[in-house]
């Protein structure tokens, strides 16, 4: 189907293209300011930089042995094998944690500990291994080196006045040791997200209750606020609200009015019940932005937004809901949390052999789950996970999933295709 067909055909049933909706949700957030605190270094670990970090000093400040072994002149030991050792005399020991006294001379060495600042007058360390003792003061030097061998020179690591993190970096357990080394105790991040989280419908239950006939366990807002925390951001969870509108309302007043993002499922679908876009409409500009969307499964999502913060209106479908989530909250809470370009953000994929034939329909995108599986020789197979949107079993049981797009009417058995992988 030609692009202008396709467009025309989700024209006249009311439903916006995925990627149309989420280049409108990301206008709308990229024009919202992010907060930023200043936060002790310990406590930075997944926080976002919210300026460019300079190295305030060299890193390492001094030279430094990487070996245990012998501070040499390297000019002193070229031409050094084996069958013809060159011949060093030990003039003295790098004490460690101390700066070193002395230096070494023509046809002298030092010995050095691994971390060990190298003395004045030494280029390279020679290793043990490369040494035979003759004796308390004498050495031979089976190998030899070049200058700058076996050691780390002063701002090898990183210069002083140099980059040291970019803005928007996600702070890492080996970015803080990299602080750590320059001295830095504090950093500058952005605040982090808060989401408020609400389920809605007479039929749910908390999930620590045993449901009576005709009831069910509210899955959606555990499954929402792990996949909310592992973004980074601060949850309140608001509990069940009735499908009363004025309670509805007023619930989703206060959550919008104390949070960035406020998140609820159920309500979302066309029904006398379902109160999610009269609600939200009635929250004040801009309202609605989107919706219902080309997708399977999570057509009926609603994207709202008021006085600065998203709402989103998520299907009450377990599965529906988490791929509404991937593809429109998460990326959506990086925006917020600092990250200037959500779609760019690596996550973790591989490619595999799709095992079966699937079928999609034209002018919608296509979420299928898979399981994989090792084969001996190749990429590994991606069985899909089949079973309806109210299955969370499904995504339990899957090791990621890819995408049939809009132009597409399925793919066939064989074919190579990308996991984005359910970490």
């Amino acid at each position: 189907m030609a692009a202008d067909g396709m467009k025309d055909m989700l024209g006249r049933i009311g439903l916006t293209p995925v990627a149309r909706a989420r280049s409108i949700l990301f206008q709308q957030l990229a024009d919202i300011p992010g907060k930023t605190e200043r936060c002790a270094l310990p406590d930075a670990l997944d926080r976002l930089l919210s300026c460019n970090l300079i190295s305030p000093e060299n890193l390492p400040n001094h030279p430094r042995s990487t070996m245990d072994g012998f501070a040499v002149r390297a000019a002193d030991t070229f031409g050094a094998s084996s069958s013809m050792p060159c011949y060093l005399e030990i003039d003295g020991e790098v004490a460690m944690g101390q700066m070193p006294t002395g230096e070494v001379l023509q046809g002298k060495c030092f010995r050095i500990a691994t971390g060990g600042l190298l003395p004045k007058g030494s280029d390279a360390v020679v290793m043990f291994e490369h040494t035979i003792p003759v004796d308390g003061k004498m050495l031979e030097v089976v190998k030899s080196v070049g200058v700058g061998v076996n050691l780390i020179d002063c701002g090898e690591d990183i210069r002083k006045n140099s980059p040291a993190l970019p803005q928007g970096h996600l702070l890492r357990p080996q970015d803080l040791g990299l602080l750590a080394g320059l001295g830095i105790s504090e950093v500058e991040v952005y605040e982090r997200p808060k989401v408020g989280i609400l389920s809605t419908g007479d039929e749910i239950v908390p999930w620590a209750e045993s449901p009576p006939p005709g009831k069910i366990r509210d899955i959606n807002s555990i499954t929402l606020s792990a996949l909310c925390k592992r973004l980074g951001a601060q949850v309140t969870d608001y509990g069940i609200v009735t499908d009363s509108e004025d309670t509805f309302f007023s619930t989703l007043e206060q959550a919008t009015q104390e949070n960035n993002v406020v998140l609820f499922s159920g309500g979302s679908s066309v029904g006398m019940r379902d109160l999610g876009e009269r609600v939200i409409e009635k929250m004040g500009n801009p309202g609605i932005l989107v919706h219902g969307v080309a997708l399977k499964p999570g057509k009926p999502i609603i994207i709202g937004l008021s006085h600065g913060t998203a709402i989103f209106g998520l299907p009450g479908h377990p599965v529906s809901a988490m791929v509404c989530f991937e593809l429109f909250v998460d990326p959506a809470l990086r925006l917020l949390s600092g990250i200037p370009d959500p779609e760019k953000t690596l996550k973790a994929s591989v490619t595999a052999i799709l095992d079966r034939n699937i079928n999609s329909a034209a002018g919608r995108l296509d979420l299928v789950r898979v399981q994989l599986q090792e084969q001996a020789n190749g990429l590994p197979l991606a069985v899909p996970v089949l079973g309806k949107s109210g299955s969370i079993s499904t995504l339990s049981r899957a090791h990621g999933y890819f995408f049939i797009d809009e132009a597409s009417q399925g793919l066939t058995k064989d074919t190579n295709v990308q996991i984005h992988l359910l970490l």
